[in-house]
């Protein structure tokens, strides 16, 4: 099933709308302010069938909360140091709004910003593109950018998300889907209980600031080691909660699986693939019960946690990280895949 409809304007007059795809037992709505997955229902081990994505139940929510829930983050999705970097020997000035440092593009974010919509059905399963357009000059970073967002819903459980971007001149791109997973359901407490596995074995030292140091430093016998199944709250106090980049074992550009993520306790499932080199896993350390989202319902620390598949953070700025510098002769397309399922 795939509908489209008015869910209200923006301050700019804006049309904005609600895109719902339904197969088989799950069902996503995504919406045209910042192609935000807003809900996403899928059924427990006994069929019984939760959201399991934080949100909010109003979309212009949205624009007031530094949470990210949901968002297509761009056009530079994590940190860049000092909110600065140099191209092609020119310095570009950012916003500074993580401190000193740039977090996802500052107010520039796409995030924020309501896209294009147009539906579509492949093979009989349903799907939607959002489309931008970026400015040069756009948040500090040069070029013009235009880019695309794609999701697929597969009757096998199968959500893909196809980025695509292209930009008149070169200029750092990094898309991620900022949604915040909690596969008990978005309002049933905390996703400290889920076991994780990751298939990567390096992660990225940061300093206290979380940017970087550049240093790349193995998993094993650390807190940061999620190579066999672990519950996420096991050695989070020894990590300080998790907000780190972790990089993918897989070196191939192909599609490879990354994640399996079980709530033991509902039985849902749910297993990661991408294109991207790396993934920044989130533990919601800076919810405190204060954002209140859909039901009316107070979201505390910990509730949720996000996979952001992406290049690596501060990559700008450090010349050893994989380039994130894409330009007329070299698009940005990256897919991500979420396949849910039960024990």
């Amino acid at each position: 099933m795939l509908t489209k409809q008015s869910v209200g304007t923006t301050a700019q007059g804006e049309t904005m709308y609600q895109v719902t795809l339904s197969n088989g037992p799950v069902t996503a709505q995504i919406l045209s302010l910042g192609a935000n997955l807003k809900t996403l229902r899928t059924p427990d081990k006994k069929g019984e069938i939760r959201d399991i994505v934080l949100g909010f139940d109003n979309p212009l929510d949205n624009l007031s909360s530094t949470t990210y829930f949901g968002q297509t983050v761009g056009r530079f999705a994590n940190r860049i140091a000092n909110a600065q970097f140099t191209l092609e020997g020119k310095r570009y000035t950012l916003e500074q709004n993580d401190g000193r440092n740039s977090l996802h593009s500052g107010s520039a974010n796409w995030g924020w910003k309501n896209w294009h919509v147009e539906t579509f059905e492949y093979n009989g399963n349903p799907g939607v593109v959002f489309s931008i357009f970026s400015p040069d000059g756009e948040g500090g970073f040069p070029a013009s950018v235009t880019a695309t967002v794609s999701y697929l819903l597969l009757g096998n459980g199968e959500l893909r998300i196809e980025y695509e971007a292209t930009s008149s001149a070169p200029t750092p791109i990094n898309l991620t889907n900022h949604s915040y997973f909690n596969l008990g359901g978005a309002a049933s407490g905390t996703i400290l209980g889920h076991e994780v596995q990751l298939a990567c074995d390096h992660y990225l030292e940061v300093d206290a600031n979380l940017i970087p140091t550049g240093k790349v430093l193995p998993v094993k016998g650390t807190a940061f080691d999620f190579t066999k199944k672990k519950a996420v709250g096991k050695d989070i106090e020894q990590a300080g909660g998790y907000d780190h980049c972790f990089i993918l074992s897989s070196k191939s550009k192909q599609l490879a699986e990354f994640a399996h993520v079980v709530d033991p306790v509902s039985g849902r499932t749910m297993r990661i693939s991408t294109t991207l080199p790396a993934v920044q896993l989130y533990t919601s350390n800076f919810l405190q019960g204060k954002e209140v989202g859909k039901g009316k319902i107070a979201y505390p620390k910990h509730a949720g946690m996000c996979f952001e598949t992406q290049y690596y953070p501060d990559s700008p700025n450090q010349e050893q990280f994989p380039s994130c510098i894409f330009s007329k002769d070299r698009n940005f397309r990256h897919t991500t895949v979420f396949t849910f399922g039960t024990l």
